[in-house]
């Protein structure tokens, strides 16, 4: 082993984390997946459009962009988080150094493991699982619970607890470069990009691409549950809907117009992604391939 000196930011996170895990070795079928809006503005550019160009997933770090809280700066609460977790492994560390955040998919979720930030994921090669870390709950929590490949008691920690559906995850901390022709078994989707915009740059990128069974709300639904994330959001909800329903692309459309504030738009996703799912989404289910979605030449 080297010395700590020598060692990347990478290589004393891993350790850092390794040390305070404990437990048996993660089913190896488990794979982590990255959730995210492929339709959302990122510096210009939509996510996917960013990524149909760089092929790397990179961190909010880098791109500026978040699903959840932008605090990803010297002294934020990102960089609070992940200084405690990896005791200061990335404090001086360039931001295409530090770790992409994503979740174990335990119960096998065809819409990924965490679909509160995100209707889309991608879902990681089993190599990926040997520099990944995870904590449980969410950073944000401050938790003190740990894993990693070799040592994962969390799993048993989360099948035991009761969180409401968004937050029933735990959560991966992707350690180095995920690049998506190397380290991505495929892109998940949701049916609504069918035939889209979202299709044609998925179709772009070299990695597979499959279809998860979608999330659709209808208004009515949606009116049944204010005290979900509030009755504000019920009514931004009623008013973006098309035809009393909605889809991640019609909230995708009203988040590209700027007339809604982002925050606001989250707490409308959350209620799709919440109530919305389709049975097959939900929970344990067979993958969805579409036969025509590997790249050919280009994995």
């Amino acid at each position: 082993m080297s010395s700590d000196a020598v060692q990347t930011p990478q290589e004393r996170a891993l350790g850092h984390v390794a040390a305070l895990s404990s437990g048996p070795p993660v089913d190896p079928v488990l794979r982590v997946t990255l959730n995210f809006h492929p339709d959302r503005p990122a510096g210009g550019r939509t996510v996917l459009e960013a990524l149909a160009q760089d092929a790397v997933y990179l961190s909010q770090f880098v791109t500026g962009t978040s699903n959840g809280g932008l605090t990803a700066h010297p002294g934020g609460d990102r960089w609070r988080w992940e200084s405690r977790i990896f005791n200061g492994a990335y404090d001086d560390a360039a931001a295409r150094e530090r770790p992409v955040y994503g979740a174990l998919n335990l119960r096998r979720k065809p819409v990924g493991a965490a679909p509160r930030f995100g209707s889309a994921h991608f879902r990681l090669t089993a190599g990926a699982l040997t520099r990944t870390t995870f904590c449980y709950p969410d950073s944000f929590l401050e938790p003190s619970d740990f894993g990693v490949a070799e040592r994962m008691g969390l799993v048993d920690l989360a099948l035991a607890d009761r969180q409401d559906a968004l937050d029933d995850y735990i959560e991966a901390q992707v350690h180095g470069p995920v690049r998506l022709d190397r380290d991505v078994e495929a892109l998940v989707l949701d049916p609504c990009y069918r035939g889209t915009a979202v299709e044609d740059l998925a179709r772009r990128l070299p990695c597979p691409v499959e279809w998860h069974g979608g999330f659709r709300l209808t208004v009515e639904e949606l009116r049944l549950h204010p005290a979900y994330r509030g009755q504000e959001y019920v009514d931004l909800g009623t008013r973006i809907a098309v035809g009393g329903l909605l889809d991640p692309q019609i909230i995708g459309d009203a988040a590209r117009t700027g007339r809604h504030d982002p925050q606001a738009v989250k707490k409308v996703w959350h209620c799709l992604a919440r109530f919305g799912a389709s049975p097959r989404s939900a929970g344990d289910a067979e993958r969805t391939q579409d036969e025509g979605a590997v790249l050919d030449g280009l994995r």
